[in-house]
């Protein structure tokens, strides 16, 4: 079975991770994937440096500006790092400074798979 961080949001082929919950019921492969997401958002201070990158002006924060959380500056780092893994953040280090960005696709894809499925 492979390890969750090896799971990409995306597949190969650039197709999002899932359809909508309420489409069909999800592959095992699907719900590992999917449960990468969610169990990094799961934890209050990764859904709050989540958010805080989200809604940075300019859709792009500096470690600096986000990492005051109530936990320490490594507690921080590993948190980060937690997101990167999931695919639901991107980083680049300019300087001495790490900036982050959220996924465009990462976010697309947890919005898909909430949406309710199109009725035919």
């Amino acid at each position: 079975m492979p390890r969750t961080r090896d799971l990409p949001l995306l597949k190969p082929e650039g197709d999002w991770c899932c359809p909508p919950l309420t489409e069909r019921p999800l592959t095992a492969e699907e719900a590992e994937r999917t449960a990468v997401m969610f169990k990094a958002l799961g934890d209050p201070v990764r859904l709050r440096l989540f958010s805080a990158v989200a809604s940075h002006q300019g859709g792009e924060a500096c470690v600096c500006d986000i990492s005051d959380v109530g936990v320490s500056q490594p507690t921080v780092s590993h948190h980060l790092k937690k997101l990167r893994e999931a695919g639901l953040l991107s980083s680049e280090r300019r300087g001495t400074w790490v900036y982050y960005r959220v996924e465009p696709a990462a976010l697309a894809a947890m919005g898909a798979l909430l949406t309710q499925a199109a009725a035919t």
